[in-house]
């Protein structure tokens, strides 16, 4: 008589956690997209969609520019509350499902390395996690640092709504005395409008907050290429699979730090010299 076990499962590694992190973390996108509005909304200011914020924000916009003042108007910084809430909520979310995929991301590679035995259904259904979660994560991370900069710079962040679709007379008008302003602009202030330093020097935060986000992402992905390699170059030969998931590990952090590396470099020219960049997003370039 003889009889067969199922393999063993790895230590500290629950199926049904695995699921119930999926599931939170499906959860997770959803919510990202669909409860900041919802729970930002400001009905008292008008403001529930993204065309009201829009119109909210024109109106404000042109009489600030033409009060002359450096103090952001009482109409204008409703506006700029509301940005600020519904990018700390997005940002919020977003470290939530960053979270969530790492704790994810950290069991399936332990399923991955410790059982075996595993049928070619169980195989795919982990493949296609693995992958799914090695996408997700970076994006995550992006949208933590897009809705954080988002937060810190609302007023900068929310410049580009002033040039999209259908722009009034009135608009337009502000708009060219706007660029003007900043083509006679030294560059980081000291311009003949105080409501343009007050852009100008948003804008520059705006852009050195990414900064500093990137370069703490950027020591991050080093850190974590530095315990890949080195992991894997202790691991024996005979451990394929362990191998060749720090070898991914290791490849992309590389991957993911090039591009991460131009962030830090390109945001860090913009805040030293913002007024062409500034001038050139308002004429359509940025």
């Amino acid at each position: 008589m003889t009889s067969s076990a199922a393999p063993p499962r790895p230590a500290g590694v629950s199926g049904r956690v695995i699921v119930a992190l999926g599931a939170l973390a499906a959860a997770l996108v959803v919510a990202f997209v669909v409860a900041p509005p919802a729970l930002t909304a400001d009905r008292a200011g008008g403001i529930v969609d993204r065309r009201d914020l829009s119109e909210a924000l024109r109106a404000a916009f042109v009489a600030y520019w033409r009060s002359g003042e450096r103090d952001i108007s009482p109409d204008l910084a409703r506006v700029v509350d509301y940005w600020t809430r519904y990018h700390l909520v997005k940002a919020v979310l977003a470290a939530l499902l960053l979270t969530v995929l790492v704790v994810l991301g950290t069991r399936l590679a332990r399923v991955f390395v410790t059982a075996g035995g595993l049928g070619a259904g169980k195989r795919t259904a982990l493949a296609a996690a693995g992958v799914l979660v090695a996408v997700l994560a970076p994006f995550s991370v992006a949208m933590v640092m897009a809705n954080v900069q988002g937060a810190v710079a609302p007023f900068a962040s929310l410049l580009p709504m002033l040039t999209e679709g259908v722009i009034d007379a009135e608009l337009a008008g502000t708009l060219t005395q706007v660029e003007r302003g900043l083509a006679e602009s030294g560059g980081t202030g000291g311009s003949s409008s105080p409501a343009l330093d007050v852009m100008i020097d948003d804008f520059v935060w705006y852009h050195e907050a990414m900064v500093v986000m990137a370069a703490v992402v950027a020591a991050v992905l080093i850190a974590v290429t530095v315990v890949a390699w080195r992991r894997f170059a202790r691991t024996r030969s005979s451990d394929r699979r362990k191998r060749g998931l720090l070898a991914a590990y290791g490849l992309s952090s590389v991957l993911l730090l090039l591009p991460v590396i131009a962030l830090t470099v390109a945001n860090a020219t913009t805040a030293a010299d913002p007024a062409p960049a500034l001038l050139a997003f308002f004429r359509g370039g940025w």
